[in-house]
């Protein structure tokens, strides 16, 4: 296990902050929503995990939701 100590000058530190503008915020809600319906659709066995998959994939294209980058 490693310990890290914080320091003064440590939380001095701020990240960078990300401004959304109201079509951004939009389209993040947008993809979320979209997202919300396939794992019910999944949930439901109306669609199969690959499928989820791939309109996944699509979704992050077409909503370009700010944390697609990092998603797996």
């Amino acid at each position: 296990m490693q310990v890290t100590k914080v320091t003064a000058g440590f939380q001095n530190q701020t990240a960078e902050r990300k401004l959304f503008t109201d079509e951004e915020l939009q389209r993040e809600f947008d993809y979320y929503m979209a997202q919300k319906l396939l794992e019910k659709l999944r949930e439901a066995d109306q669609i199969s995990e690959g499928e989820l998959d791939k309109i996944t994939a699509k979704n992050r294209q077409s909503f370009s939701p700010y944390l697609a980058r990092i998603m797996p």
